[in-house]
């Protein structure tokens, strides 16, 4: 089976382009330096070739590294019949990185896609799971909890969805990681960075139990936190199809995934009345803009937010105009809770 990461080998006759190879030195770049994870290297990777191929096929000979801005928006005119502008931005993002990491190295003096406009990427608002559904959901394993796989599904989640990790953060933890007397720990996120998250009452009282049962596992004597019934790391497959199932069983969703969960719980830690920096350290992001997307705060809300805090609102409420008038052009609706 070919590994997605390498590039096919090229036949015994015919040596390797080394416009090929100016990609698979960024991919190096992007797995040794900037710890990008192997699902992300795949992305990059997909991107170029398929910029590559599309200039093979225009009869392009001079390479990525030759190409301008009309050969990238030839490139653009060509996906966009069949792609949405969401997964064009992505792909030019692709690209950008690609020609900005070239032009650090030397190979070029211009990043021909700086400065390219693109089709405003609308960003999907998801369906946050409220915290009685998250309660359902959770509620599908508690009966199972004495037993060894019950014990660790409810654990999985309620840390997922109590400390706001994400999947693959949550099948990477270790054992040592855990400080169950400092009731927190130690996660490693994107590019590989440390974080400390706490552990809660429920979250801990789950991961004891787990626990209790792990020692007799086969692989107990592993690294990993979360074993499979085989003694291996679970790994983010099986969590997902985790929450898939207990979102049926618990609240009768399909759509349900491990991210919801960390949606949900950045929205109700805000609702509960947290400090955006707080959720923003606790999720492990790097901008707080990042965060103000996954909270997913309602145009009403963040009015109210408005009224109590602006010492220039008006005297008639922001939320109150809001609900007469409805919201502004381009606004976006609240997110009920669901």
């Amino acid at each position: 089976m070919l590994d997605p990461l390498s590039p096919p080998s090229p036949p015994a006759d015919q040596p390797r382009s080394p416009r090929l190879d100016e990609i698979d030195g960024f991919i190096a770049h992007l797995a040794g330096e900037r710890h990008y994870s192997s699902h992300t290297q795949v992305g990059y990777r997909t991107d170029l070739l398929q910029l590559h191929e599309f200039l093979v096929g225009q009869g392009f000979v001079g390479g990525l590294c030759a190409v301008g801005k009309p050969e990238l928006r030839s490139w653009l005119r060509a996906l966009s019949v069949t792609v949405s502008s969401n997964t064009l931005a992505r792909k030019m993002a692709s690209v950008r990185a690609f020609f900005s990491y070239m032009r650090k190295v030397g190979v070029l003096l211009d990043n021909p896609a700086q400065g390219m406009r693109l089709p405003k990427v609308r960003r999907k608002i998801p369906r946050v799971p409220s915290a009685e559904t998250v309660g359902e959901m959770l509620a599908t394993l508690t009966p199972k909890a004495g037993e060894a796989s019950g014990a660790r599904d409810l654990a999985m989640l309620e840390i997922m969805y109590g400390s706001g990790l994400r999947v693959s953060e949550l099948v990477g933890l270790n054992v040592s990681d855990i400080d169950m007397v400092g009731r927190c720990a130690w996660v490693r996120g994107k590019g590989k960075k440390e974080r400390l998250v706490p552990l809660g009452a429920e979250a801990l009282a789950a991961l004891m139990g787990y626990l209790q049962h792990r020692s007799g596992w086969v692989g107990a004597g592993q690294a990993a936190l979360f074993l499979s019934s085989r003694g291996q790391r679970m790994g983010v497959r099986r969590v997902q199809e985790l929450v898939k199932r207990v979102g049926m069983l618990g609240a009768a969703r399909s759509d349900l995934h491990p991210h919801a969960l960390r949606h949900a719980c950045a929205t109700h830690m805000l609702e509960g009345g947290a400090d955006l920096r707080a959720i923003q350290d606790l999720l492990g992001h790097q901008s707080v803009a990042t965060t103000q997307r996954y909270t997913h705060l309602s145009v009403q809300e963040l009015a109210k937010v408005y009224d109590r805090a602006h010492p220039l609102a008006r005297h008639t409420p922001s939320a109150e105009r809001l609900s007469a008038t409805g919201p502004t052009p381009g606004g976006r609706p609240g997110v009920s809770g669901s």
